[in-house]
């Protein structure tokens, strides 16, 4: 658990679904946490966000958060090269 493991959410969805299985199967949440190779915090933060989605959801919410990135991005430039305009407009360049 020491090692930082990135975990596409398609993974992470996946591995939900065996902590399910586990959980059925009588064991606790810091048991099926180690043999995920999880922390429990890493494990609750996940059910948090990708609990109730299936894996094709996942992808998508994935897929959606990167466009919105890249979105607010191409915001964050728009509104400086318009604050540089308004600044040369002014004459104070």
């Amino acid at each position: 658990m020491a090692s930082a493991k990135r975990f596409t959410a398609e993974q992470i969805v996946a591995k939900l679904r065996e902590a399910e299985k586990l959980q059925a199967q009588g064991l606790t949440i810091p048991q099926l946490c180690k043999k995920l190779q999880v922390s429990d915090q890493t494990f609750y933060r996940w059910r948090l966000k990708y609990g109730a989605l299936k894996e094709d959801e996942a992808q998508r919410l994935k897929a959606l958060e990167l466009e919105n990135a890249r979105l607010k991005r191409i915001v964050a430039e728009q509104a400086l090269d318009i604050s540089m305009l308004k600044e040369v407009n002014r004459g104070n360049w």
